[in-house]
């Protein structure tokens, strides 16, 4: 598992006028399905991890293909952020954040989530919100211009002036209540369209309604205080009494996950929490008297994480010999050991782990990774190939700048500065991938493969700033 700083990134507007400037930024913020803080701010710190991609596949496969989306190669992209949240920014991405992956106790409360975002791709809702958020912005462009032009009319008068503030203020109380009107619309259609797709794939709801149940008598004290036209979402009292109608027509609310689909959830958590919480929290969850495959699990990558590299591979080597064929826990051995500082060692395990899941370019980074790093030649040709197979298949998965190294190594400096250039292009740092493409360029055939790629990294323009970013 890792953390990538991704380079999707969410634009900040400008307000055309001040009189405008409240309303958009509201607006905005309405119209834009949740997002966590650090999307806000620039690139999503997006986790990477084979075994967990793989278990949200298995759950999202059935609704997509219910809902018609089978073929439109819809990801689910993990979130480093311990809120309860999940959205989605187009058509082609769910984004859940680490915090709803461990507050989900069984699949079925996570799954009835990535249904309700799915029902948002589904619907159109991203397009249609931003059709709205134009016409309400239209809205208050006129009525500010009305505004405006009773404050001129009144040649300096106070009373017309207040008439003219008045209306701009109004026009924008009001078209803001339009859109958050409009949202929760879309949030009741993506519950309902959540609900058709859990019946149609012989699911429960009940996991969505556990889900909403417990937002609910977490806000009860403040959500009797809130004004509910003021939410861009509904209650969760309300969604609660939706899903407990539902609850009497659906033959499937009782029927519970599969034994081994809950296995596999909580190894998913206990893996979150080994990586990304203190080895007190670690201890607190999973303790010692916890003998579990899960608890094992989290506490044997706790020991990785924080130092202790021999007593982690004890520990690994106990969960390959429970489970033998299970690719992941050679995977974690491999890790260990790489980010231990013993690549040479990484690499055996690692080579099992790709045996065991062929299809899985992560892990085949990884094993790249390791034969660079054991600083023997003879692993360079081994290391090329495998991470151009991995990376032909993924191009984000973070091996460029290991394939520099090993071209590197073989002295094929064209090679490896094409592999940098595209390395510096994944992270976004443009300028530096048309200057080495540049000079990868001077080392290729001219028209050749090499020279092309090259080529098309040197004549990409330099992305404009985002408007109010500074």
């Amino acid at each position: 598992m890792k953390v990538v700083e991704s380079p999707i990134r969410t634009r900040r507007f400008r307000p055309a006028s001040r009189a405008l400037s409240a309303f958009t930024a509201a607006a905005i913020a309405a119209a834009s399905l949740p997002q966590p803080a650090q999307a806000q701010r620039g690139g999503l710190p997006v986790i990477r991890d084979t075994e967990i991609e793989q278990l949200l596949r298995d759950y999202t496969r059935p609704i997509l293909k219910a809902a018609g989306l089978a073929n439109q190669n819809v990801k689910v992209v993990i979130i480093n952020d311990r809120n309860f949240n999940a959205f989605v920014m187009d058509g082609k991405r769910i984004f859940v954040n680490t915090g709803a992956l461990m507050e989900s106790q069984t699949p079925n409360q996570i799954i009835g989530v990535l249904a309700h975002e799915t029902g948002h791709i589904a619907g159109g809702h991203l397009s249609r919100l931003r059709d709205e958020l134009a016409n309400a912005q239209t809205l208050a462009i006129i009525a500010m211009l009305l505004g405006v032009g009773a404050m001129a009319a009144g040649g300096g008068s106070s009373g017309a002036g207040q008439v003219g503030a008045a209306t701009i203020a109004g026009s924008q109380h009001v078209a803001l209540r339009s859109i958050l009107s409009y949202q929760r619309s879309q949030e009741e259609q993506a519950d309902r369209a959540a609900v058709k797709f859990l019946n149609a794939t012989g699911q429960s709801a009940k996991g969505m309604y556990e889900t909403f149940k417990r937002f609910a008598d977490q806000l009860m004290f403040t959500a009797r205080q809130a004004d509910p036209y003021a939410q861009s979402h509904p209650m969760p009292a309300e969604r609660v009494a939706g899903l407990t109608e539902i609850q009497r027509t659906s033959q499937y609310w009782d029927k519970k996950d599969p034994p081994e689909l809950q296995l596999r959830h909580d190894m998913m958590r206990a893996k979150l929490s080994g990586f990304m919480e203190p080895p007190s929290t670690v201890m607190r969850r999973y303790p010692q008297s916890d003998t579990s495959m899960p608890a094992r699990y989290a506490r044997a990558i706790s020991t990785y994480r924080h130092g202790n590299l021999q007593s982690a591979v004890a520990q690994i080597d106990s969960l390959i010999a429970a489970q033998p064929n299970n690719p992941y826990f050679y995977e974690l051995k491999g890790q260990a050991l790489l980010e231990g500082g013993r690549g040479a060692e990484a690499i055996a395990p690692l080579r099992r782990a790709v045996q065991m899941s062929p299809q899985a370019p992560l892990v085949q980074v990884m094993l790249g990774q390791a034969l660079v790093s054991s600083s023997d030649p003879k692993n360079s040709d081994e290391a090329i190939a495998m991470l151009r197979n991995a990376l032909s298949r993924e191009p984000e998965a973070g091996g460029y700048q290991q394939l520099a190294m090993a071209y590197g190594r073989k002295g094929d400096l064209a090679q490896a500065d094409l592999a940098s250039a595209q390395a510096a292009f994944n992270r976004g740092d443009i300028k530096t991938a048309r200057e080495l493409a540049a000079r990868a360029k001077t080392r290729f055939p001219v028209g050749s493969p090499g020279w092309v790629q090259a080529d098309d990294i040197v004549v990409t323009k330099l992305p404009a700033a985002p408007i109010g970013r500074r």
